[in-house]
């Protein structure tokens, strides 16, 4: 078995954990939302323990096989510098925002749920957190597409292969 068939394994693995994860964010979020403080609580304990335990591990899966790959090739494709791009902009995106947001959404959920009403504070950082989770989907459908069909780019386009 090749090291890139494995590659492509741990990207499948990857993906689902990763995709998965904010799949059921999204699906929680609707089906549930935030109507009474305790909901919201339990909502968003929810989010953090998928967030640590599938969207997280599922990224770095990915990033991790992309830049193998990326070091593996003498001649970088250019589908695959612009799906370390994608990746970086998610990366940096789950790590600067979406991390530190987590904890700090749980413990105003919790303070919520102590008040006996959902906060205004609660709400403004929940609005952040959809307003940065929907800048992902440009970038993570980009990064589906490039990683699948590796698709010729630029200037690789003139030449025949």
């Amino acid at each position: 078995m090749s090291l890139n068939k494995i590659l492509d394994f741990i990207q499948e693995i990857g993906t689902i954990m990763y995709v998965g994860g904010i799949l059921s964010h999204i699906a929680i979020g609707v089906t549930l939302g935030h109507s009474d403080a305790a909901t919201a609580y339990n909502v968003y304990v929810y989010k953090e323990a998928t967030a640590y335990s599938l969207i997280l591990p599922g990224l770095a899966l990915k990033f991790i096989c992309d830049l193998i790959m990326y070091f593996r090739f003498e001649v970088k494709p250019n589908w695959l510098k612009a799906k370390i791009l994608m990746m970086t902009f998610l990366a940096t995106n789950a790590f600067v925002f979406l991390v530190p947001m987590m904890p700090e959404l749980v413990q105003l959920a919790h303070d919520s749920l102590l008040a006996g009403e959902v906060s205004q504070a609660f709400l403004d950082k929940t609005h952040t957190e959809q307003m940065v989770g929907m800048s992902n989907i440009i970038p993570l459908a980009l990064e589906l597409l490039l990683g699948s069909f590796r698709p010729r780019l630029f200037s690789e386009r003139k030449a025949k292969v």
